[in-house]
């Protein structure tokens, strides 16, 4: 475990203070939590991002069969009497 000095403004400090001592905790405490949180999140990002481009490639390759000529032309789209 590493140990790591961070300055802060006196109100700062002694704000966090107060606020580790009503969660029962240490403003040491509070910080490792932070920076933990911090790192698991990137990593979080990173598999979702990742997961993200999975279903982007799958959805490419079922895509691939799918034509425009397939869909309906452009006048007869927008022929509201044909629709009628």
């Amino acid at each position: 475990m590493k140990n790591i000095t961070v300055t802060v403004a006196d109100e700062v400090y002694r704000d966090a203070r107060i606020a580790a001592a009503q969660l029962g905790t240490s403003v040491s405490a509070l910080v490792a939590a932070y920076l933990e949180q911090l790192a698991t999140s990137e990593d979080r990002f990173q598999r979702l991002l990742a997961q993200q481009n999975q279903l982007l490639d799958e959805l490419r390759r079922r895509g691939q069969g799918i034509s425009a000529s397939d869909r309906l032309a452009r006048e007869d789209l927008y022929d509201r009497a044909r629709v009628r």
